[in-house]
């Protein structure tokens, strides 16, 4: 049986704005006061996991022991198949240290081999963790496909080029309502809500 979230408020332990923005969003409802790691100058601790749960459950345990308050966070990517899964748990980095993605969307399609499987999945993994060491994790995924060029401007990171299967716009095009009913972190955070919040 999860653990019940009763707490009023919530750090979102993530140095990116996109991110925290939906999180805040997906907990509206449940009249959770959201903080970000950067309204409290948390620092970012170093990604060791091998997993996107593994990175999430790092992320979360060190913002609630860091604050002393609860603490969600949020690994995701981009999984390639043709590129075995690539680049996963170092989507971010392949943006280098600018968080380029631009650059990181030109580098997945140059490493494309010509004519290859254009099959890809975004995969999130939520890690709620408590100041006393408990933590809960839930992971979502959502399937579909590389297009290029990117086409929109809306969403972050690779949503310009992941076109989510039986849709005619990317994550990129969508509207963020739309997107939020069935990305990868939607699919994460029903999970979520039912074991924690509902």
């Amino acid at each position: 049986m999860a653990r019940r979230f009763t707490d009023k408020q919530l750090i979102i332990a993530s140095h990116n704005p996109g991110k925290v923005r939906e999180i805040d969003d997906l907990l509206k409802p449940f009249g959770v006061e959201v903080k970000s790691a950067i309204e409290l100058t948390l620092d970012e601790p170093e990604e060791t996991g091998t997993t996107f749960v593994a990175n999430a459950i790092l992320k979360a345990e060190a913002a609630a022991q860091a604050s002393q308050l609860p603490a969600l966070s949020d690994d995701s990517g981009l999984a390639v198949d043709a590129l075995g899964g690539e680049p996963g748990i170092y989507s971010a980095r392949w943006g280098g240290p600018e968080k380029d993605f631009d650059m990181a969307m030109r580098k997945v399609e140059e490493k494309l081999p010509e004519g290859s499987d254009r099959s890809a999945q975004f995969i999130c993994a939520l890690a709620l963790a408590w100041p006393d060491g408990h933590t809960e994790t839930f992971e979502g995924l959502i399937a579909g496909s590389l297009v290029w060029p990117p086409r929109g401007d809306l969403g972050f990171g690779y949503d310009p080029m992941f076109l989510p299967d039986n849709r005619t716009e990317t994550f990129g095009e969508m509207n963020q309502t739309e997107k939020h009913e069935i990305s990868h972190r939607a699919d994460a955070f029903r999970k979520l809500v039912a074991a924690c919040f509902a």
